[in-house]
C-alpha cells in the first residue's frame, strides 16, 4: 500500500510538471509564443541590422524598433528555457513550433501583405492537422 501511494504522488508531481491542467502554465505559453512571433515581425519591421568585424574592432548596430523585437526574442528564450522543464519536450515542441509557424504566416500575411499560394495553404493545414493530433489523448 505504500508504494502504491509514493508512486501515486509521483504521477501526480509529473501530471502537474507536465501542465495543461493548470491555467497559468496555458497562460506562460501563449505569452512565450506572443513574445517570440512580436519579436520576429518586429525584428523583420526594424529591417536594419548591421554588424562588423575586423581584427581589431567589432560594430553592432540595429533599428530601436529591431531591439525592441530582439529583447522580445530574448525574454521568449528565456521562458522556453522554463516550459521546457514543465512539460515533456516530445509534446511542447512540436506543438509550440507548429502554432508559432502559422502565427508567422498569419502575421507575414496581415502585416507586410505577403501572398500565400496553394500549397503553403495544404502546409498550414497540415501544421494545424499535426498539433490537433498531438493533441489527441488515448
Amino acid at each position: 500500500m505504500g508504494m502504491r501511494f509514493q508512486q501515486g504522488i509521483r504521477e501526480g508531481a509529473v501530471k502537474r510538471r507536465m501542465g495543461w491542467d493548470n491555467l497559468s502554465n496555458y497562460i506562460f505559453l501563449i505569452v512565450y509564443m506572443l513574445l517570440s512571433c512580436s519579436g520576429t515581425i518586429l525584428m523583420k519591421i526594424g529591417g536594419s541590422f548591421h554588424m562588423q568585424l575586423n581584427k581589431s574592432t567589432f560594430a553592432f548596430q540595429m533599428s530601436p524598433i529591431s531591439f525592441l523585437g530582439f529583447i522580445f526574442y530574448f525574454v521568449s528564450f528565456l521562458m522556453w528555457t522554463k516550459i521546457i522543464t514543465m512539460f515533456n519536450l516530445s509534446y511542447i515542441s512540436p506543438i509550440t513550433a507548429g502554432i508559432s509557424n502559422v502565427l508567422l504566416v498569419l502575421g507575414g500575411i496581415a502585416i507586410f501583405s505577403e501572398k500565400v499560394d496553394i500549397f503553403q495553404t495544404i502546409g498550414i493545414i497540415l501544421v494545424i492537422c499535426g498539433v490537433v493530433f498531438i493533441n489527441i489523448k488515448h
